[in-house]
């Protein structure tokens, strides 16, 4: 048996989901395959029988997304590979979570760089992904969309350039900064302590404390959809840039986004 492999040992088993202010989980040092609760080496990068999903928040944290998976009965191998990502950036869900946080979402941001991960999904895995984000339900939090090159660089640790990747697009739109543009996610415990300390609302909802406010949000349905409406009555909401690229929309990727690009 593989030695020093395991998530434990490699202090990535934790998940969001049972410490929510942990959100976004604990991301791997380098690409690996996630296989079980193991990370293993990679023998590649790219995977053409497979979708290439951009993670930006816990579906980089190899706890968060073996509890994904196992909850459908799911064992197959992830591969995570790191990637130096230009034109898309880390940003603020406008919604509060049932899972007690308030998530991370991708934003247009033309000029900035920085290392993220793709997780190479097969079919059934990215039916599991788009579940997890409410991807296929009108009402769901998340849409997922093809962002091409050059709406988003992608390269890969040997100088590869991908041509696009899947992005979750939140539908509710992101949290904008003192400058109407989109916000960075600095963290769970930051994030919170902020947004409570700005919005009498949000402590009457949500209490006064990050802790309390994981507490009360976590499996309370409608106790979220009013903290998601009042991030909209407050004004703080702007969109992400991204939603460009969604089907339907002028200049979007069209009905065809939900389904992988082919490669040549």
């Amino acid at each position: 048996m593989t030695t020093g492999r395991s998530l434990v040992e490699l202090g990535l088993a934790e998940a969001p989901r049972d410490r929510p202010l942990s959100y976004p989980g604990v991301w791997p040092a380098g690409s690996g395959l996630l296989h079980g609760d193991r990370m293993l080496p990679l023998d590649r990068l790219t995977y053409p029988d497979r979708s290439p999903v951009l993670a930006v928040g816990s579906n980089a944290s190899p706890g968060q997304l073996r509890h994904k998976f196992a909850e459908f009965g799911l064992t197959t191998p992830v591969p995570m590979v790191r990637v130096r990502v230009t034109g898309v950036d880390v940003g603020v869900s406008a919604h509060v979570s049932r899972m007690g946080y308030v998530s991370a979402a991708p934003v247009k941001s033309a000029g900035s760089a920085r290392e993220l991960f793709l997780i190479w999904l097969d079919p059934r895995q990215l039916e599991v992904i788009d579940a997890s984000e409410g991807a296929r339900l009108p009402e769901g939090n998340f849409r997922r969309v093809w962002v091409p090159s050059p709406g988003v660089c992608l390269e890969l640790a040997d100088g590869t350039l991908l041509p696009g990747a899947y992005v979750y697009v939140n539908r509710h739109g992101v949290l904008r900064d003192g400058d109407g543009a989109p916000r960075r996610h600095p963290g769970q415990l930051p994030l919170l302590t902020e947004l409570l300390r700005r919005s009498a609302g949000l402590r009457e909802l949500f209490g006064d404390t990050p802790e309390e406010f994981s507490a009360r949000a976590r499996a309370d349905v409608t106790r979220c959809a009013r903290g998601t409406r009042l991030f909209a009555e407050l004004g703080w909401v702007t969109s992400s840039g991204l939603e460009e690229y969604a089907p339907g929309h002028p200049g979007g990727t069209g009905p065809g986004a939900e389904l992988p690009p082919t490669e040549g």
